[in-house]
């Protein structure tokens, strides 16, 4: 791994991990922190999603640093992902609706989707041109 791809890979871990602190104190803290304060909840929901688009920023450009084979893999990782995790969510979402389950559809469960889903198709990519 040459020195840019490694800056731009600490740089995505610096904003991934902003993105989850901010995300965990928007989730968290209206129940454990800040007893349910609705404007100081909103400043960080606002703050989550700065955040967040910091971090779309740093994966943009981690993945021009990455040469050609490895953005091919990284960016047919990112559409299986997307396409999996849409249809999942639409499904997931009409059983919800239809009352075909019990339980409410919660974001938790396509996350889990997503990650995992993300992380088979990378695996494949990367020993498909291995």
């Amino acid at each position: 791994m040459n020195t840019t791809v490694k800056k731009s890979v600490v740089k995505l871990a610096m904003w991934t991990g902003a993105w989850l602190l901010a995300t965990a104190l928007a989730a968290f803290g209206p129940k454990f922190i800040w007893d349910g304060n609705t404007l100081i909840s909103a400043i960080f929901i606002g703050l989550n999603l700065l955040v967040g688009v910091g971090m779309i920023f740093a994966n943009i450009h981690h993945i021009t640093s990455l040469d050609e084979m490895m953005q091919k893999i990284q960016l047919e990782a990112m559409g299986i992902t997307l396409g999996i995790t849409l249809i999942t969510g639409i499904s997931y979402s009409l059983l919800d609706t239809a009352n075909v389950i019990a339980q409410d559809a919660e974001i938790s469960f396509l996350i889990i989707v997503m990650g995992l889903s993300y992380m088979t198709a990378a695996a494949i990519g990367y020993r498909k041109y291995k």
